[in-house]
């Protein structure tokens, strides 16, 4: 089962997603405090389940209504995606993949893990 991973950063809190395995398949950006990094954990949960997605990868791509997954390659050619909630913010990230399958697998295990994920706090 996967978890939400919430700890204090210089700038502020945010949170990793986390699979069973403990590698981390989604990060958020930096909140400025506790309750809106909740907020976007909850975003997360509500969001990642009915997520279209957008492979921004493939020639003359479909636009997807948010919320959405973004799948795109970035300046190192590694493929990545983002999760748009519904209003168009950006909720969460990926790190990079080598392959498109990887990717792919990453968008599916966010999908699955994000619902029932429990939450930890890391303090300090």
């Amino acid at each position: 089962m996967g978890k939400f991973v919430m700890k204090t950063v210089k700038s502020g809190i945010k949170f990793d997603l986390k699979a069973g395995n403990g590698e981390i398949i989604a990060s958020s950006e930096v909140y400025s405090g506790k309750a809106s990094c909740e907020n976007g954990i909850e975003s997360v949960r509500k969001n990642a389940p009915v997520a279209a997605l957008e492979d921004q990868t493939a020639e003359g791509f479909a636009q997807q209504k948010n919320p959405k997954f973004e799948m795109y390659v970035d300046k190192a050619g590694e493929f990545r995606f983002r999760l748009k909630a519904r209003n168009g913010e950006i909720i969460a990230v990926s790190e990079g993949y080598k392959a498109k399958a990887g990717c792919l697998n990453g968008i599916e295990s966010v999908r699955k893990n994000a619902p029932d994920a429990t939450v930890e706090v890391l303090e300090g």
